[in-house]
């Protein structure tokens, strides 16, 4: 136990030294996040990157064991396949979230990055072989085990990016579910999982000193995306080890906020004819505040309290038969369907309006790309401005503007026109 506790105070004090030190850099520099994105519910600008703190943070007593010689640290190169690959994998992750925090990268390219390093874990071990539930036998994968572990660690990956919408939200979910998974591993006796579990929950609680509302510093993509692959992976390997009738279900109840929320998002989406991975400001964050009137902060501590609601709950699971594990499943599942209907995901008399929503905007992408087909055809500015012309009339506007930036040159001269 010392061990883990060192290992969790030297995350601690470098994620909140560092945290401090990357928040007065990206003030400096001017690395701030977008005040009024979509999603966004701040309305003044705040420094990101904080995540390079948790990354940072996390690694620090986990090179520490490495190179120092004790038995924790010479159980650390007995599985010198799975934590190199802890490494490289959460690297890669960390690399894609700082270029994403820099310069914006796309859902193609993320998702080859994510799908890539999600392959390369499945190669090392880390898989999900089969499924169990409180009814009936395991649940062999055979040649479906890649499909639903790359799923498994990708899906993570972008529930925890998601879910970060509020100041120091994604910090607790992350905090509650590496508490949750460290408790798993000490009673299973598996000290890697244990240590990895308590240098994130240290890294995470170093970061909430200056994220939690109202915020400082916010991770950015860096951080959510890596907290994501941590927990992912890590939840694979304690639930792999587990004997329980519900192995799988663990990890994923334990997770339970940011894998519903994504759902939720996946869902609405869909029905509502918006592109899968355009923003908006109706995750259960934003209507917790907007439907139950509950401010910032209030909104983060209640969703802490199911955090917490869904951490017990796994824990239960971990040491349930499996008619214990069916009236814990029944008794969590009441508790979501009281919730969606609360936040009025399942309002019945939304349906309609839901379905004019669908059809403007199926209509509207239909719109945008007609019209970008017809400019990228264009030759000239009449071109253009007879491509744009038809746009208007779609959308009922009253009134269209084109407007243009004509290149000078070295002489003053302007070309083009």
């Amino acid at each position: 136990m010392v061990t883990y506790a060192v290992a969790f105070l030297v995350a601690l004090m470098v994620g909140a030294v560092l945290t401090l030190l990357v928040r007065n850099q990206a003030v400096q520099l001017g690395w701030y996040d977008q005040a009024r994105s979509t999603r966004n519910v701040h309305l003044r600008p705040v420094p990101r990157l904080g995540g390079l703190a948790i990354v940072v943070a996390f690694f620090t007593p986990m090179t520490a064991l490495l190179v120092v010689d004790s038995g924790v640290g010479r159980q650390f190169l007995a599985s010198r396949d799975l934590v190199l690959s802890l490494f490289l994998g959460g690297s890669m992750i960390a690399l894609l979230g700082i270029y994403d925090d820099f310069r914006g990268s796309g859902a193609r390219l993320k998702f080859t990055v994510q799908f890539a390093v999600a392959l390369a874990m499945w190669g090392v071990g880390l898989r999900i072989e089969s499924i169990t539930w409180p009814f009936g036998p395991a649940i062999s994968l055979g040649l479906l085990s890649l499909p639903f572990t790359l799923l498994w660690i990708v899906g993570v990956v972008n529930a925890v990016n998601l879910i970060d919408g509020l100041d120091g939200l994604a910090g607790g979910v992350a905090f509650f579910a590496a508490g949750t998974n460290l408790v798993l591993a000490l009673a299973r006796g598996d000290v890697l999982m244990a240590l990895c579990m308590a240098a994130l929950a240290g890294a995470v609680l170093g970061f909430l000193v200056f994220n939690f509302n109202p915020a400082t510093i916010f991770m950015g993509d860096t951080g959510s995306m890596f907290l994501g692959f941590v927990l992912a992976t890590v939840s694979i390997k304690t639930s792999t080890k587990s004997g329980t009738a519900v192995a799988m279900v663990v990890p994923i109840i334990a997770l339970g906020l940011p894998i519903m929320d994504t759902m939720l998002a996946m869902f609405r989406r869909a029905i509502l004819g918006r592109r899968m991975f355009d923003a908006d400001r109706d995750h259960i964050h934003h209507r917790m505040m907007s439907r139950l009137n509950l401010s910032h902060r209030d909104a983060v501590l209640a969703l802490y309290g199911l955090c917490l609601l869904f951490g017990a709950t796994a824990l239960g699971l971990a040491s349930a038969n499996s008619v214990q594990s069916a009236l814990l499943l029944a008794a969590i599942s009441a508790v979501v369907v009281v919730l969606v209907r609360k936040l009025g995901y399942l309002d019945p008399k939304g349906a309609q309006a839901a379905n004019a929503t669908r059809r403007r905007n199926l209509f509207l992408r239909q719109v945008v790309r007609r019209t970008i087909a017809a400019v990228e055809a264009c030759t000239s500015l009449t071109d253009v401005w007879n491509a744009l012309r038809p746009f208007a009339a779609d959308l009922h506007a009253a009134r269209l503007e084109f407007w243009f930036h004509v290149p000078t040159t070295k002489s003053g001269e302007r070309e083009g026109l």
